[in-house]
Protein backbone atom coordinates (compact mmCIF):
# COMPACT_ATOMS: atom_id res chain seq x y z
CA UNK A 1 0.00 0.00 0.00
CA UNK A 2 1.05 3.80 -0.40
CA UNK A 3 1.72 5.66 2.56
CA UNK A 4 3.30 9.08 3.56
CA UNK A 5 6.20 7.95 5.73
CA UNK A 6 8.19 10.34 8.00
CA UNK A 7 11.75 10.15 8.02
CA UNK A 8 13.41 12.45 10.25
CA UNK A 9 12.63 15.96 12.43
CA UNK A 10 12.71 18.44 10.44
CA UNK A 11 10.79 20.60 7.39
CA UNK A 12 8.11 19.22 5.09
CA UNK A 13 10.33 17.97 2.80
CA UNK A 14 10.88 14.97 5.31
CA UNK A 15 7.80 13.22 4.48
CA UNK A 16 8.13 10.59 1.48
CA UNK A 17 5.44 8.74 -0.52
CA UNK A 18 6.43 4.90 -0.37
CA UNK A 19 4.78 1.22 -0.83
CA UNK A 20 5.10 -0.80 2.76
CA UNK A 21 3.28 -3.29 3.84
CA UNK A 22 -0.32 -3.50 4.05
CA UNK A 23 -1.89 -3.91 7.63
CA UNK A 24 -3.64 -7.03 9.05
CA UNK A 25 -6.24 -6.72 11.66
CA UNK A 26 -6.02 -8.64 15.15
CA UNK A 27 -9.29 -10.25 16.13
CA UNK A 28 -10.69 -7.07 17.83
CA UNK A 29 -9.05 -4.53 14.85
CA UNK A 30 -10.83 -3.32 11.81
CA UNK A 31 -8.65 -2.45 8.30
CA UNK A 32 -10.00 0.75 7.13
CA UNK A 33 -9.30 1.79 3.64
CA UNK A 34 -8.30 5.23 4.44
CA UNK A 35 -10.62 7.38 1.72
CA UNK A 36 -9.46 11.09 3.58
CA UNK A 37 -7.72 12.17 6.24
CA UNK A 38 -6.09 16.31 6.80
CA UNK A 39 -3.42 17.92 7.81
CA UNK A 40 -3.18 20.29 10.90
CA UNK A 41 -0.69 22.27 12.56
CA UNK A 42 -0.14 19.52 15.00
CA UNK A 43 0.98 17.50 12.85
CA UNK A 44 3.25 19.99 11.75
CA UNK A 45 4.50 20.31 15.37
CA UNK A 46 4.79 16.63 15.95
CA UNK A 47 7.05 16.31 11.98
CA UNK A 48 8.93 19.29 13.44
CA UNK A 49 9.15 17.89 17.16
CA UNK A 50 8.71 21.36 17.26
CA UNK A 51 7.99 21.17 21.37
CA UNK A 52 9.05 22.52 25.16
CA UNK A 53 11.69 20.15 26.77
CA UNK A 54 9.14 18.78 29.28
CA UNK A 55 6.21 17.40 26.61
CA UNK A 56 9.61 17.08 23.66
CA UNK A 57 11.29 14.80 25.83
CA UNK A 58 8.14 12.28 26.18
CA UNK A 59 7.37 12.71 22.61
CA UNK A 60 10.33 11.99 22.12
CA UNK A 61 10.76 8.74 23.67
CA UNK A 62 7.30 7.35 22.41
CA UNK A 63 8.02 8.17 18.71
CA UNK A 64 12.15 8.03 18.48
CA UNK A 65 14.40 9.81 20.22
CA UNK A 66 17.02 11.28 17.26
CA UNK A 67 14.16 10.58 14.24
CA UNK A 68 10.85 8.93 14.04
CA UNK A 69 10.64 5.09 14.79
CA UNK A 70 10.85 2.92 11.17
CA UNK A 71 8.40 3.30 9.19
CA UNK A 72 6.76 5.79 11.06
CA UNK A 73 3.37 7.71 9.75
CA UNK A 74 1.97 10.75 10.58
CA UNK A 75 -2.11 11.77 10.54
CA UNK A 76 -4.38 11.72 13.53
CA UNK A 77 -7.67 11.74 11.52
CA UNK A 78 -9.64 9.24 8.74
CA UNK A 79 -12.59 8.87 6.82
CA UNK A 80 -12.68 5.64 4.91
CA UNK A 81 -14.58 2.01 4.77
CA UNK A 82 -14.45 -1.20 6.76
CA UNK A 83 -12.61 -3.64 4.30
CA UNK A 84 -11.93 -6.34 6.85
CA UNK A 85 -12.58 -7.17 10.98
CA UNK A 86 -11.06 -9.48 13.23
CA UNK A 87 -13.07 -12.47 14.47
CA UNK A 88 -14.20 -10.93 17.90
CA UNK A 89 -15.63 -7.60 16.45
CA UNK A 90 -19.06 -7.26 16.74
CA UNK A 91 -19.85 -3.56 16.12
CA UNK A 92 -19.09 -2.84 12.63
CA UNK A 93 -18.99 -4.54 9.56
CA UNK A 94 -17.44 -4.65 6.04
CA UNK A 95 -18.71 -1.96 3.70
CA UNK A 96 -19.66 0.15 6.83
CA UNK A 97 -18.44 4.31 6.42
CA UNK A 98 -16.57 5.38 9.25
CA UNK A 99 -14.92 7.94 10.47
CA UNK A 100 -12.49 8.41 13.50
CA UNK A 101 -8.97 9.15 15.38
CA UNK A 102 -6.00 7.31 16.19
CA UNK A 103 -4.69 9.75 18.87
CA UNK A 104 -0.76 9.23 20.04
CA UNK A 105 -0.64 5.86 17.74
CA UNK A 106 -0.76 8.57 14.65
CA UNK A 107 -0.48 6.84 10.81
CA UNK A 108 -3.87 8.02 8.66
CA UNK A 109 -1.82 9.56 6.22
CA UNK A 110 -1.49 6.42 4.42
CA UNK A 111 -4.20 3.79 2.34
CA UNK A 112 -4.79 1.38 5.18
CA UNK A 113 -4.93 1.07 9.19
CA UNK A 114 -5.77 -0.97 11.47
CA UNK A 115 -7.77 0.27 14.60
CA UNK A 116 -9.26 -1.62 17.38
CA UNK A 117 -12.84 -1.43 17.32
CA UNK A 118 -13.49 0.13 20.76
CA UNK A 119 -10.64 2.60 20.15
CA UNK A 120 -7.53 2.23 22.72
CA UNK A 121 -5.71 4.16 25.59
CA UNK A 122 -4.51 7.01 22.98
CA UNK A 123 -7.39 8.75 22.16
CA UNK A 124 -8.22 7.14 19.28
CA UNK A 125 -11.70 6.11 18.05
CA UNK A 126 -14.26 5.25 15.32
CA UNK A 127 -17.85 5.57 14.77
CA UNK A 128 -20.21 5.23 11.38
CA UNK A 129 -19.64 8.25 9.90
CA UNK A 130 -22.44 11.18 9.44
CA UNK A 131 -24.66 10.33 6.55
CA UNK A 132 -24.88 13.60 5.17
CA UNK A 133 -20.98 14.19 5.28
CA UNK A 134 -18.90 12.63 2.53
CA UNK A 135 -15.62 11.22 3.26
CA UNK A 136 -13.84 14.66 2.87
CA UNK A 137 -16.27 16.52 5.01
CA UNK A 138 -16.64 13.63 7.77
CA UNK A 139 -12.11 13.44 8.01
CA UNK A 140 -12.15 16.85 9.39
CA UNK A 141 -14.76 15.97 12.60
CA UNK A 142 -12.45 13.57 14.90
CA UNK A 143 -9.68 15.96 15.89
CA UNK A 144 -11.12 19.64 15.77
CA UNK A 145 -14.77 18.36 16.74
CA UNK A 146 -13.62 15.75 19.66
CA UNK A 147 -11.03 18.31 21.24
CA UNK A 148 -13.37 21.23 21.38
CA UNK A 149 -16.10 20.08 23.09
CA UNK A 150 -13.69 18.50 25.29
CA UNK A 151 -12.25 21.79 26.29
CA UNK A 152 -16.21 23.41 26.09
CA UNK A 153 -17.02 20.52 28.65
CA UNK A 154 -14.19 21.95 30.71
CA UNK A 155 -15.27 25.43 30.80
CA UNK A 156 -18.47 23.82 32.10
CA UNK A 157 -20.22 26.41 29.04
CA UNK A 158 -23.87 27.58 29.87
CA UNK A 159 -26.27 29.32 28.42
CA UNK A 160 -25.76 33.47 28.30
CA UNK A 161 -22.26 32.94 29.04
CA UNK A 162 -19.77 35.34 27.20
CA UNK A 163 -17.02 32.94 25.30
CA UNK A 164 -13.66 34.31 23.64
CA UNK A 165 -11.91 32.37 21.05
CA UNK A 166 -8.52 32.88 20.48
CA UNK A 167 -7.55 31.65 17.38
CA UNK A 168 -10.92 30.65 16.18
CA UNK A 169 -10.44 29.92 12.65
CA UNK A 170 -8.66 26.87 12.50
CA UNK A 171 -9.44 23.12 12.91
CA UNK A 172 -10.22 23.34 16.88
CA UNK A 173 -11.69 26.87 16.44
CA UNK A 174 -14.29 26.67 14.14
CA UNK A 175 -15.69 23.91 15.72
CA UNK A 176 -15.62 25.34 19.47
CA UNK A 177 -17.60 28.51 17.62
CA UNK A 178 -20.36 26.18 16.53
CA UNK A 179 -20.46 23.72 19.46
CA UNK A 180 -20.25 26.73 22.09
CA UNK A 181 -23.60 28.28 20.14
CA UNK A 182 -25.35 25.08 20.30
CA UNK A 183 -24.68 25.55 24.32
CA UNK A 184 -26.47 28.85 24.65
CA UNK A 185 -22.91 30.91 24.54
CA UNK A 186 -22.33 34.42 23.66
CA UNK A 187 -19.18 33.83 21.38
CA UNK A 188 -16.39 36.03 20.12
CA UNK A 189 -13.87 34.82 17.61
CA UNK A 190 -10.74 36.23 17.53
CA UNK A 191 -8.17 35.72 14.49
CA UNK A 192 -6.71 37.54 11.30
CA UNK A 193 -9.24 39.28 8.55
CA UNK A 194 -8.86 36.69 6.09
CA UNK A 195 -10.90 34.72 8.17
CA UNK A 196 -13.68 36.90 10.13
CA UNK A 197 -16.43 36.45 7.39
CA UNK A 198 -16.25 32.35 7.61
CA UNK A 199 -16.17 32.81 11.30
CA UNK A 200 -19.43 34.94 11.63
CA UNK A 201 -20.97 32.90 8.39
CA UNK A 202 -20.71 30.13 11.54
CA UNK A 203 -23.17 31.82 13.82
CA UNK A 204 -20.69 34.26 16.20
CA UNK A 205 -22.32 36.90 17.74
CA UNK A 206 -18.81 39.41 16.98
CA UNK A 207 -15.21 38.54 15.19
CA UNK A 208 -12.15 40.74 16.05
CA UNK A 209 -9.53 41.30 13.82
CA UNK A 210 -6.07 40.82 16.34
CA UNK A 211 -3.96 42.28 14.11
CA UNK A 212 -5.84 45.58 14.34
CA UNK A 213 -8.13 45.04 17.70
CA UNK A 214 -6.86 44.06 21.05
CA UNK A 215 -9.90 42.60 22.37
CA UNK A 216 -8.62 43.30 25.83
CA UNK A 217 -9.75 47.04 25.12
CA UNK A 218 -12.98 47.03 24.69
CA UNK A 219 -14.33 46.37 28.16
CA UNK A 220 -15.95 43.20 27.80
CA UNK A 221 -15.54 40.79 30.86
CA UNK A 222 -15.83 37.13 29.82
CA UNK A 223 -17.13 34.01 32.01
CA UNK A 224 -14.50 32.25 29.61
CA UNK A 225 -11.54 32.58 27.16
CA UNK A 226 -10.77 29.60 25.06
CA UNK A 227 -7.00 30.14 23.38
CA UNK A 228 -6.55 27.71 20.92
CA UNK A 229 -3.24 28.95 19.86
CA UNK A 230 -1.60 29.55 22.88
CA UNK A 231 -0.54 33.08 22.53
CA UNK A 232 -2.08 34.75 24.96
CA UNK A 233 -0.45 36.39 28.35
CA UNK A 234 -2.63 34.88 31.27
CA UNK A 235 -1.57 37.75 33.50
CA UNK A 236 -2.40 40.38 30.35
CA UNK A 237 -5.95 39.34 29.95
CA UNK A 238 -6.89 38.84 33.79
CA UNK A 239 -8.94 41.79 33.62
CA UNK A 240 -11.12 40.63 31.04
CA UNK A 241 -11.86 37.63 32.33
CA UNK A 242 -14.69 37.31 35.51
CA UNK A 243 -13.47 36.86 38.77
CA UNK A 244 -15.02 33.09 39.20
CA UNK A 245 -13.96 32.55 34.77
CA UNK A 246 -12.03 30.12 33.41
CA UNK A 247 -9.18 29.91 31.17
CA UNK A 248 -8.81 26.81 28.38
CA UNK A 249 -5.29 26.72 27.13
CA UNK A 250 -6.07 24.03 24.45
CA UNK A 251 -2.17 24.79 23.45
CA UNK A 252 0.28 25.69 25.83
CA UNK A 253 3.36 26.80 24.87
CA UNK A 254 6.66 27.21 27.33
CA UNK A 255 5.90 30.34 29.42
CA UNK A 256 2.19 29.36 29.60
CA UNK A 257 2.90 26.46 30.90
CA UNK A 258 4.68 27.77 33.81
CA UNK A 259 2.67 30.42 34.79
CA UNK A 260 -0.69 28.75 33.94
CA UNK A 261 -0.85 26.84 37.28
CA UNK A 262 0.78 29.91 39.01
CA UNK A 263 -1.55 32.19 37.84
CA UNK A 264 -4.73 30.07 39.25
CA UNK A 265 -2.82 29.39 42.62
CA UNK A 266 -2.60 33.56 42.75
CA UNK A 267 -6.29 34.31 41.69
CA UNK A 268 -9.85 33.01 41.31
CA UNK A 269 -9.45 31.92 38.35
CA UNK A 270 -9.90 28.17 36.66
CA UNK A 271 -6.77 27.45 34.71
CA UNK A 272 -7.46 24.54 32.48
CA UNK A 273 -4.03 23.08 30.38
CA UNK A 274 -4.36 19.36 29.31
CA UNK A 275 -3.87 17.06 26.04
CA UNK A 276 -7.67 16.38 25.01
CA UNK A 277 -7.92 12.57 24.78
CA UNK A 278 -12.02 11.46 23.24
CA UNK A 279 -13.63 8.61 22.91
CA UNK A 280 -16.14 7.48 20.17
CA UNK A 281 -18.72 7.93 22.13
CA UNK A 282 -18.30 11.68 21.15
CA UNK A 283 -17.38 10.60 17.63
CA UNK A 284 -21.78 9.64 18.08
CA UNK A 285 -22.43 12.84 20.12
CA UNK A 286 -20.44 14.75 16.92
CA UNK A 287 -22.50 12.86 14.15
CA UNK A 288 -25.69 13.21 15.74
CA UNK A 289 -24.96 17.54 15.50
CA UNK A 290 -24.01 16.73 11.90
CA UNK A 291 -26.77 15.10 10.73
CA UNK A 292 -29.16 17.85 12.55
CA UNK A 293 -27.13 20.12 10.89
CA UNK A 294 -26.38 21.61 13.87
CA UNK A 295 -22.68 21.52 13.16
CA UNK A 296 -20.79 21.68 9.96
CA UNK A 297 -17.34 21.99 8.80
CA UNK A 298 -14.92 24.31 6.78
CA UNK A 299 -12.33 23.23 4.34
CA UNK A 300 -10.23 25.50 3.00
CA UNK A 301 -7.97 23.28 0.23
CA UNK A 302 -8.08 19.56 -0.61
CA UNK A 303 -4.77 17.44 -1.70
CA UNK A 304 -4.06 14.22 -2.92
CA UNK A 305 -1.93 12.24 -0.63
CA UNK A 306 0.63 12.70 -3.32
CA UNK A 307 1.10 16.68 -2.88
CA UNK A 308 1.34 16.12 1.03
CA UNK A 309 4.17 17.96 1.41
CA UNK A 310 2.63 20.88 -0.27
CA UNK A 311 -0.41 20.78 2.07
CA UNK A 312 2.59 21.13 5.07
CA UNK A 313 3.96 24.10 3.45
CA UNK A 314 0.85 25.31 3.27
CA UNK A 315 -0.34 24.73 6.69
CA UNK A 316 2.81 26.20 8.33
CA UNK A 317 1.60 29.41 6.62
CA UNK A 318 -1.09 29.49 9.57
CA UNK A 319 -3.40 31.32 6.96
CA UNK A 320 -5.51 27.44 7.07
CA UNK A 321 -9.29 28.27 7.52
CA UNK A 322 -10.72 25.31 9.40
CA UNK A 323 -9.41 21.81 7.62
CA UNK A 324 -6.80 20.97 4.91
CA UNK A 325 -7.99 17.64 3.83
CA UNK A 326 -5.88 14.86 1.71
CA UNK A 327 -7.81 12.38 -0.23
CA UNK A 328 -6.38 9.02 -1.44
CA UNK A 329 -7.32 7.38 -4.86
CA UNK A 330 -7.21 3.66 -4.48
CA UNK A 331 -6.49 1.96 -7.63
CA UNK A 332 -9.78 0.32 -7.61
CA UNK A 333 -11.53 3.25 -7.93
CA UNK A 334 -13.93 2.69 -4.54
CA UNK A 335 -15.73 5.93 -3.86
CA UNK A 336 -18.70 4.78 -1.91
CA UNK A 337 -20.22 7.91 -0.09
CA UNK A 338 -17.56 10.03 -1.68
CA UNK A 339 -21.51 11.92 -3.21
CA UNK A 340 -23.52 12.27 0.07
Amino acid sequence: MKAVVWTKYGPPDVLELREVEKPVPKDNELLIKIMATTVTAGDCETRRMDFPWYLGLPMRAWLGLLKPKEGSILGTELAGMVEAAGKDVTQFKVGDKVFGAVGMGLGTNAEYITLPEKGGDMGGGVAIMPSNMDYEKAATVPFGGRDALHFLRLGDIRPGQKLLINGAGGSIGTFAVQLAKNMGAEVTAVDSAAKLEMLASLGTDEVIDYTREDFRDNGVIYDVIFDVVGTLSLAACATSLAPDGTYLLANPLRGQFVRGPWHGLRSSHKVVMQTASGTAEDLVYLRELVEQGKLQTVIDRVYALEEIVEAHRYVETGAKMGNVVITIAHDDKAREGSGA
